[in-house]
């Protein structure tokens, strides 16, 4: 099956091309501060929960290998009670 392809020639000067080409290099980038977000929001919930796992399970430790699943665990803990959850629901 062939497809037909439209190439489109203009005559501009060479002005009017950096122009565009400056143009088009800008979009997806913000021109002004109030339309950036920040997705940051995430990571500071799981950072403040990574916290504090690693307070509960290193306050349970008695060990170094305690200590160190309990790092880990702080790490995991967020598949960990996923799981958990749909364990319960049956799922």
């Amino acid at each position: 099956m062939a497809t037909n392809k439209v190439k489109f020639e203009a005559d501009i000067d060479e002005e009017t091309a950096k122009k565009i080409k400056n143009e088009v290099k800008s979009w997806g980038k913000s021109k002004n501060a109030m339309c950036q977000s920040s997705n940051a929001g995430g990571g500071a919930v799981y950072g403040l929960g990574l916290i504090g796992a690693l307070f509960y399970f290193w306050g349970n430790a008695g060990n170094f290998w305690d200590v160190f699943w309990g790092l880990l665990k702080a790490i995991v803990w967020p598949a960990y009670m996923v799981f958990e959850l749909f364990k319960f629901l049956g799922l």
